[in-house]
């Protein structure tokens, strides 16, 4: 299933794609307010949400409403950096050193934004772009091996993990380069683990203005999936609805050769095979 948020006259709701229209999820408000509780609800939740889509006859057109961040606000946002190893070649270049191990930092989850909000650039004169495949985690995770991790995932989403360069490195934690508000778009809804095979086989790219600049798939990751989340959940718990931004590949605009950084009016277009497309303009500067 393609489960979504969506605002639709003035209101907002969960609802899960079918066709071109939305099923409206407004019937299980009661049991599952928030897709953070579907995802904690485990296979009976989703079991719940699809007897709903089957008896609901309502049909809500996609190109009418505004499609939300599919998840309201995650309690973490954690993303991982040079995971791809041509990227770390790429970053290698411009001085940053290549990880010995899973190298991890916070993107606030204040800067979470819908799959077609506009990127305000903030005060960087350095704004980049970086398509990753997101994961939502579903039941709750700690001490799981990488054979357990597949279980405690609720779904996929494509994710934009939007880079001031020029303050990521004011400390060594990336956080503060990575947090701007608006600089998390996601979406555009999350595909239930159920319906993706295999996530270390999904092509990922990005184009900005419609020039391709990021090409790769997921099986080039240096860590997998279950890598990722069987480290984490060594250390501390991951709850149901929390992200993590699995890396991104070679092609960033720091890296190019003169850089290459986004500007006001350039559309950054991010894709990932089996889920879809976020795009997201950059708006002018205050």
């Amino acid at each position: 299933m393609k489960l979504l948020r969506y605002e639709h006259s003035g209101d907002t709701h969960l609802g899960v794609l079918t066709g071109t229209g939305i099923a409206p999820l407004d019937g299980l408000s009661g049991r599952y307010p928030t897709m953070q509780s579907i995802a904690a609800g485990g296979p009976a939740a989703l079991e719940a949400v699809r007897r709903q889509v089957d008896s609901e006859p309502t049909r809500v057109p996609l190109d009418a409403v505004r499609l939300l961040a599919p998840i309201e606000r995650p309690g973490k946002y954690l993303a991982i950096g040079m995971n791809y190893k041509k990227h770390a070649e790429e970053a290698a270049r411009l001085g940053v050193a290549t990880p010995t191990q899973q190298l991890w930092f916070n993107k606030q989850t204040t800067c979470v934004a819908g799959p077609y909000d506009a990127i305000e650039p903030g005060v960087t004169e350095k704004l980049d772009y970086e398509v990753e495949l997101g994961v939502v985690i579903g039941l709750p995770t700690k001490h799981v091996s990488e054979a357990q991790a597949p279980a405690h995932v609720f779904g996929y989403l494509v994710a934009n993990d939007v880079s001031a360069r020029d303050w990521q490195f004011h400390s060594p934690t990336f956080t503060m380069g990575k947090s701007f508000d608006t600089h998390g778009p996601i979406g555009p809804w999350i595909v239930t683990a159920d319906e993706i095979a295999d996530p270390h086989a999904l092509g990922v790219r990005c184009f900005i203005n419609g020039e391709p600049r990021q090409a790769s798939d997921t099986s080039q990751l240096i860590h997998n999936v279950w890598k990722q989340i069987a480290y984490l959940s060594t250390a501390f718990t991951l709850e149901s609805g929390d992200i993590l931004a699995t890396g991104t590949p070679e092609g960033v605009g720091v890296g190019m050769d003169p850089p290459r950084f986004l500007q006001p009016g350039d559309v950054v277009r991010c894709e990932v095979d089996g889920i879809g497309a976020i795009e997201n303009k950059v708006a002018a500067r205050v």
